[in-house]
């Protein structure tokens, strides 16, 4: 799956690697670049809004759960949430045990979400028009399917 940057519909499409891994890692390099753009004028990031999204889906939800959610590691999550925290999107509480931390969206958090959502759905509509409902389809099953597999 090659997602050529605009103008660019008649590129070649790059050989397919011995690797899954690497074929995947290709793929979700290109397709990050093209909601990278659409969000850049809202000063967000697609890992940025991926959380917005995701605390917006589930309202309250702890790091560790959110971690299995998003299949990220405490690390980089802990980095991510630090940072819409200064932005003012997010905040946290204590949960009922003193070692878990409880996420949600601040308002500033959930209006954020709402402004940056038609760029978000502008770069979905780029990728169903290049690769067609069907493949869009198909893609999500697979990607659940390799997610539950790799776990």
């Amino acid at each position: 799956m090659y997602m050529p940057e605009p103008g660019k519909q008649n590129a070649p499409t790059p050989p397919f690697l011995p690797c899954t891994c690497a074929n995947l890692r290709r793929a979700a390099r290109v397709v990050t670049k093209l909601y990278n753009r659409e969000l850049l004028s809202d000063g967000i990031e697609i890992t940025q809004f991926t959380l917005l999204m995701a605390l917006n889906y589930v309202g309250e939800i702890s790091q560790g759960e959110l971690g299995e959610l998003l299949a990220l590691d405490s690390t980089s999550l802990t980095r991510m949430l630090k940072l819409l925290k200064h932005h003012g999107w997010v905040q946290s509480k204590q949960g009922n045990d003193r070692r878990i931390r409880l996420f949600r969206l601040t308002k500033a958090g959930r209006e954020k979400f709402q402004q940056c959502l038609p760029h978000w759905k502008h770069a979905q509509e780029q990728l169903r028009a290049v690769l067609g409902e069907k493949t869009i389809s198909e893609l999500g099953s697979v990607l659940a399917e390799v997610t539950r597999a790799s776990v």
